[in-house]
């Protein structure tokens, strides 16, 4: 483990030395890649401006209604198509397709649906990550042994019971891990949207420093973002590992 942390640093190390080299050499047209002094900067002085706390709590707020969301139709969708064989057989060929597709090239039917404000962004973030959790709750509950579904109807278990007493403890691992890979494309989509029409979020910001050309500004809030993206991934990667060791003491 000390080699692998070890590699790790020194890799990242040598990146941020040579990028830092490459900002200063003056190479690159109009300080496209800024020395990491100006960037850390920038970064800091964002955290001391009440603006940048506005932009970040639309943001937040749109990513965590936005993954509920998701979280919510995922989970559901994903029972029934995996619990309804046949439903799940019907529909496994939509689910992949728009699994796939690029969620921004909904976001014109998005904008006519709800309109241009939080809600867009908010219905484009759940959309974007409804479908890994779709697809590893139903891939879960295809993989729930035989016997404890024997074990269920064998009490002559209505499906809701089934859900709740079978299922479901069944599934902590596949569902934490279909939540950690749809909350980084809610995070993408959320930010997508913000960057294609909004007023506020990070997403605006980053693009407001963007035309302005404050490639230093725009920089530090891409730093930020994924520094926060880093901090969810991580929590959602622990709780994978809780699930994961819970699903094996069970076995």
């Amino acid at each position: 483990m000390n080699r692998i942390t070890a590699i790790r640093s020194l890799t990242l190390l040598a990146l941020a030395l040579a990028w830092e080299a490459l900002g200063r050499s003056g190479l690159i047209y109009n300080d496209v890649v800024p020395p990491l002094s100006a960037i850390f900067g920038s970064a800091a002085s964002e955290f001391v401006s009440p603006r940048f706390y506005r932009h970040l709590a639309v943001t937040a707020f749109e990513v965590g209604t936005g993954f509920a969301i998701a979280c919510v139709f995922g989970i559901s969708l994903g029972l029934a198509f995996g619990i309804r064989r046949y439903l799940g057989a019907a529909a496994d060929p939509y689910v992949s397709a728009l699994a796939t597709t690029p969620k921004i090239v909904f976001l014109p039917i998005v904008m006519i649906a709800v309109g241009i404000g939080i809600s867009s962004k908010v219905t484009l973030g759940a959309l974007s990550g409804v479908f890994p959790i779709i697809l590893a709750t139903a891939g879960g509950v295809r993989g729930v042994r035989p016997v404890l579904i024997k074990v269920g109807h064998a009490f002559n278990l209505t499906t809701a019971q089934m859900v709740r007493t079978i299922y479901l403890p069944a599934l902590a691992l596949p569902i934490v891990t279909g939540m950690r890979l749809g909350l980084g494309v809610t995070i993408i989509g959320v930010l997508l949207g913000e960057i294609k029409l909004s007023n506020a979020g990070l997403g605006f910001l980053a693009n407001d420093y963007y035309n302005q050309f404050r490639i230093a500004e725009l920089y530090g809030v891409i730093g930020i973002v994924f520094f926060f993206a880093a901090l969810a991934n991580s929590a959602m990667s622990k709780l994978e590992t809780r699930s994961a060791r819970a699903t094996s003491t069970d076995r």
